[in-house]
């Protein structure tokens, strides 16, 4: 432990004076070689390994003629142990410069984990350079190992965690997660944990019921990355499964009723309620419940939504609701009844009307009249069950409009009928019965026995019958 201690302190002194080295003068393709310029000579302990960098270290230069040192580097092929293009390996170059006799340290930061290098150098003058020294071969240290046991918790909701044994290198600072996909050949650093300790990471917004790998290198506080460690598969849950029986009544008066299958999830929360005006439209939702089954009530007939349900589970995740759709509608209005005769007669005025719906159990007459000229009145005459009704209450010099209305076993109520327009004179000024008229009566008569349903009958805006005295 304690020369582990004494290398890294002399470690971090090479780079403190690593700081004096850097690219000066270059050596001269036609240099002249002074032989009597001294030659570098590495002290007996005169490097210093790690994993990205390696340290050298020489004796003191006295000759003041010398102005620095040239730093020669042979880089060796991996799987070759000796050169095939230079003296003691692949390729020899000019590396660098030490532009001061004084210096008497190098550290080289571009070092490859377990790499082999060759060094020699040699010293310049103003006008020449020295002999080369000796070729110092050294090997960098392997890349540190990552961590050494890594797990995975699976099919967590949209999410996915990574715990590891915290690493026994106290030189360790933090740890750099990696991830990629079955589809995907690269991997993406998506966060760094600080801390030696710390030994967990959760990744959060992932997809459902998807495959992801990870792994961990370790980060030591001089920037020296790990080996990827073991990968661990995750897999993230899938969502509840869809619901795919839904049905919508289309028969009940003021609601539609919606029922679907019940969902066997054994994580069940609830079941969405989405409703939209057209099967493409924009769906809203309108109603969370437990129950298989949901009223929507609606203040108007025959009104048509579609719907869809979705089931949730406890982790909040939500199936696909788009692929059923079921279409509901309220209880149409019953059919409108059609008038078949209008008429006034001794004083009265009769309607009567037929209806194809036999939905139909009562129906109302609405009365409507000018009481001046800026009031008017309506009147609705209700529960009538015969399909005539007879208006008595009328005066002289008064216009009156009748409609129909059919009611069914719900309350429901029909569009009106025709609207029928009588004006009523003053009787006192008919002194003889209107022939004319009487004919016009007994036509209409005979045209309702011929089942003649409502040709006869014009637009309020048409028909205006004067009162008659028979």
């Amino acid at each position: 432990m304690r020369l582990w201690t004494l290398a890294t302190l002399c470690t971090a002194s090479l780079l403190i004076l690593s700081g004096c080295s850097g690219k000066g003068p270059m050596p001269k393709k036609d240099a002249v070689i002074d032989n009597t310029l001294p030659i570098v000579a590495l002290t007996k302990n005169g490097t210093i390994v790690d994993t990205n960098t390696i340290a050298l270290e020489w004796g003191s230069i006295d000759d003041q003629r010398v102005e620095g040192v040239y730093i020669y580097r042979v880089e060796f092929d991996a799987e070759s142990k000796s050169s095939a293009k230079g003296e003691n390996g692949v390729k020899s170059d000019y590396y660098d410069t030490v532009s001061s006799r004084f210096s008497t340290h190098y550290l080289d930061k571009k070092v490859e984990p377990a790499s082999r290098y060759g060094y020699y150098f040699k010293t310049y003058s103003a006008n020449a350079e020295s002999q080369k020294s000796e070729t110092t071969v050294i090997t960098s240290l392997p890349q540190l190992e990552s961590v050494i046991w890594i797990h995975s918790r699976q099919s967590m909701p949209r999410s996915a965690k990574i715990i590891w044994r915290p690493h026994e290198n106290a030189k360790v600072k933090a740890y750099i997660i990696q991830r990629r996909t079955l589809q995907e050949i690269n991997w993406t650093d998506i966060a760094t944990v600080d801390g030696r300790l710390n030994a967990e990471f959760i990744d959060k917004n992932l997809k459902d019921n998807f495959t992801y790998i990870y792994r961990i290198r370790v980060l030591t506080y001089d920037n020296i990355v790990s080996k990827p460690s073991q990968e661990v598969t995750v897999v993230t849950k899938e969502l509840p499964a869809e619901i795919t029986q839904v049905v919508a009544s289309t028969d009940l008066p003021k609601k539609i009723e919606i029922n679907w299958k019940s969902s066997e999830i054994v994580d069940f929360l609830t079941y969405r309620v989405y409703r939209a005006n057209s099967i493409n439209g924009t769906y809203s939702e309108i109603a969370d419940t437990k129950k298989n089954s949901y009223v929507d009530v609606i203040e108007e007939d025959g009104k048509e939504y579609f719907y869809r349900i979705s089931v949730i589970d406890r982790d909040k995740l939500e199936s696909v609701s788009s692929n059923h759709t079921a279409l509901g509608r309220t209880l149409i209005k019953p059919a409108t009844p059609s008038l078949i005769d209008a008429k006034q007669l001794n004083g009265t005025v009769r309607l009567s009307w037929i209806t194809s719906d036999s939905r139909a159990v009562s129906y109302i007459v609405q009365k409507r009249y000018s009481k001046s000229f800026l009031e008017s009145s309506i009147e609705d005459f209700q529960n009538i069950k015969k399909n005539e009704f007879i208006d008595s209450e009328i005066e002289d010099e008064r216009t009156y409009f009748y409609k129909i209305f059919a009611i069914d076993a719900n309350g429901i109520k029909s569009e009106p009928s025709i609207e029928v327009k009588f004006k009523v004179d003053d009787k006192s000024a008919v002194k003889k019965p209107n022939t004319t008229l009487k004919k016009a009566e007994r036509s209409v008569e005979k045209k309702i026995e011929q089942n003649s349903v409502e040709s006869n009958i014009a637009p309020a805006e048409d028909v205006i019958l004067p009162m008659q005295d028979f």
